[in-house]
């Protein structure tokens, strides 16, 4: 049985609204329904709710589940309150993947003060490209990653966070460095520093229409080694805002009307433990924020 739907349940069972039930979980309304649907279809297609007029209302059967979900989830809350207040429980690990480039400050900040309000967390990062890092919470290697493409795979779940700016990193000799500006179409055959596959074949994509790697020089794992060879005259690269950083010999340019956006990505059908489900809400909800604030 999935958690998530019993906790979608009990929110659109308490509030018999779909818009506001989805407000509230921070999902949207498409997801909810499905996440009903599953429920249902679970139970041997036990009806939950009906329809009365516009809105929606607990069948006779959607009340009595009602009762026995509020229990569990209440016994899963206070059994949740117990393992944390005990120090004989081994540490939960937090299995967490990130898309290269998107460890910014803010990210870990919230990391560094979810463990020290939490004393049994632990964190166990993962840094690659979304395809490796879908692949892996589908293979329940990670219990969440924070991804830069999405996927029609029904057996992921997918919350946008925000659309981060990029800019593009040449050497200061480099006869662009003096732009406030540029166009992605201008540097298309610019000899390439990749460090995040992903973000190159989308790049390729907007600008020329297909994908092509005939510029790339160097292919390396993070921002910081490709920012080395950049350095070094090898050629440009493509970074988000959280990899600009301050280079004697780099200058970092904004490109103009290119934005990237990040989901959370998690499996389905996964039941999670609270403390790591908490983190995951918790990562939604600032990172929205950021959005907002921007």
């Amino acid at each position: 049985m999935n958690y998530n739907n019993l906790l979608y349940f009990s929110v659109l069972a308490q509030t018999e609204h779909y818009t506001t039930a989805a407000a509230r979980l921070g999902i949207s309304q498409p997801a909810l329904s499905s996440a009903i649907h599953n429920l249902e279809t679970e139970l041997g297609g036990v009806k939950l709710f009906e329809k009365v007029g516009r809105n929606i209302r607990l069948t006779d059967e959607g009340r009595f589940y009602q009762e026995t979900v509020e229990d569990a989830i209440q016994k899963l809350h206070s059994a949740s309150l117990l393992l944390r207040d005990s120090r004989t429980q081994a540490p939960v690990v937090i299995r967490m993947g990130v898309v290269s480039g998107t460890l910014d400050g803010l990210l870990a900040r919230e990391m560094v003060k979810y463990a020290r309000n939490n004393k049994r967390i632990r964190f166990h990062m993962t840094e690659s490209s979304s395809e490796q890092l879908m692949d892996m919470v589908r293979q329940e290697k990670l219990d969440m990653a924070i991804v830069d493409s999405s996927d029609r795979d029904r057996s992921l779940h997918f919350r946008k966070l925000y659309e981060r700016d990029f800019f593009v990193a040449v050497p200061l000799a480099h006869p662009l460095a003096n732009r406030d500006f540029i166009d992605p179409r201008e540097v298309v055959g610019e000899p390439q520093v990749v460090f995040n596959y992903d973000v190159a074949r989308s790049f390729k994509e907007w600008t020329t229409g297909a994908p092509t790697d005939e510029a790339v020089l160097c292919t390396v794992d993070t921002a910081r080694a490709a920012l080395d060879l950049v350095d070094s005259g090898m050629g440009i690269a493509f970074v988000p805002n959280e990899c600009v950083e301050n280079r004697p010999g780099i200058r970092f340019i904004p490109l103009r009307n290119w934005h990237q956006a990040l989901y959370m990505c998690i499996l389905y059908d996964k039941w999670l433990e609270p403390p790591v489900w908490d983190f995951i809400e918790l990562v939604v909800k600032v990172f929205r924020a950021k959005k907002q604030a921007l």
